[in-house]
């Protein structure tokens, strides 16, 4: 029985003096910048869609996919035998309209003078005014006629509005371009590829810290490991909401982003992802964002006092009016190494990049903080534990990023 005491005592003064093994970092002083993320596609600040303002049959393209076309310069032509034809018909009903006209115009003034003579009446005097002013009316009408049929006609021709580069081609010779005032029926694109944006949806409640100006870091998927810089150009003043009414919705905002640097090769609608820099603190202490956790705050009672407020809480007197205890909200903390021990630390952070944590109350520079591993800070980790550190990993990942 001695035996089996001894072995239960040593066994319980080990499993006393466990520790749990953790990384650590140091608390370190430097600028940090938030940002603001989401992913992009690539498209030109500036493109026109070239559509027909008239129906007709492609009978000639000038341009294929890709080109570089000056404004003014020929795209497409439509046949145009359907608007020649309507013209030279509405043009020799003008000229009959006008043949008609002289004659009522001569039959008018010649009525005129017979009025004036006494030699008809004024009712045959109206009747040749009316007749004269029809002809007349006619034959604005049918220069009216003329003039849209000679616009349609220049219609079935077109040309490039700007300079830039044929985007994208979608018909071909032998197709129907349908015009209309409603519908567009889109020939091609033509594009300015010099000046291109990255444009991203950013979440209603980040795209308050950003403004026009800020810079941005963009990283194209077709361009693995390069950085371009970028600077924000527009922001939606109206947001889009998606899964309305559900559980899932959100509401984003439209930002607009002008690429500085422009790789060789970049074509629209490419997928990228956009790093906006909205604010940078210069000379701040700063620590790894996984230091940083939630917990419960530390109570600070005495067990005397917790004996007192215990029986105090359970008299006959406090039964009826004791009230339930608020639940401590969960704060934000960091585990402070001291001499083998963890010490919880509340803390008051500012900004945040994608990797750091601002600290602005709590926390002096080359504290030894505990950064790892996230089991450990998410659940393990309690105030006072012991701890052993192991940063070996961390330093054999460094060894093989270098």
């Amino acid at each position: 029985l001695i035996v089996l005491l001894i072995i239960v005592v040593a066994n319980l003064k080990k499993s006393s003096g466990a520790s749990i093994k953790v990384q650590t970092d140091r608390v370190t002083r430097g600028n940090i910048t938030a940002s603001v993320s989401g992913s992009a596609k690539i498209q030109p600040e500036v493109q026109v869609k070239i559509s027909a303002k008239v129906s007709g049959q492609i009978v000639k393209l000038g341009v294929e996919e890709g080109d570089y076309v000056k404004k003014g310069q020929f795209l497409v032509q439509l046949d145009p035998t359907y608007y020649k034809a309507a013209v030279e018909q509405t043009e020799s009903s003008l000229e009959y309209a006008k043949a008609g006209f002289e004659k009522a115009k001569n039959e008018y003034e010649r009525a005129k003078k017979l009025f004036a003579d006494n030699l008809i009446s004024k009712a045959e005097l109206e009747i040749a005014k009316s007749t004269y002013q029809q002809a007349k009316a006619q034959v604005e009408q049918y220069d009216a006629v003329l003039k849209q049929a000679k616009d349609n006609l220049s219609k079935t021709t077109i040309y490039s509005p700007m300079d830039g580069t044929v985007s994208q081609l979608n018909k071909k010779v032998g197709e129907m371009a349908m015009g209309s005032q409603f519908t567009l029926d889109v020939i091609m694109i033509v594009a300015d590829l010099t000046r291109m944006l990255a444009e991203t949806e950013i979440d209603e409640n980040d795209v308050v810290s950003v403004s026009i100006g800020d810079t941005a870091k963009i990283t194209i998927d077709a361009f693995p490991d390069t950085t371009f810089r970028g600077v924000v150009k527009e922001i939606a003043n109206t947001g889009v909401t998606k899964g309305q009414g559900t559980q899932e919705e959100v509401t984003n905002f439209l930002v607009k982003v002008l690429m500085l640097d422009k790789p060789k090769g970049l074509r629209p609608a490419m997928s990228a992802t956009v790093d906006i820099l909205t604010e940078t603190h210069k000379n701040v202490l700063k620590v790894p964002i996984q230091c940083v956790t939630v917990r419960t705050p530390i109570k600070s009672n005495t067990k005397k006092s917790e004996l007192k407020t215990s029986e105090a809480e359970t008299s006959p007197e406090n039964k009826k009016s004791r009230k339930p205890r608020k639940e401590e909200k969960p704060i934000r903390v960091v585990f402070v190494v001291k001499d083998g021990i963890a010490h919880q630390v509340p803390v008051k952070t500012g900004i945040s990049s994608d990797t750091e944590w601002e600290i602005v109350k709590g926390l002096k520079e080359g504290d030894e903080v505990v950064s790892g591993s996230y089991k450990v800070l998410s659940k393990q980790l309690k105030d006072g534990d012991r701890v052993k550190i192991d940063n070996s990993l961390k330093k054999y990942r460094a060894e093989q990023g270098k």
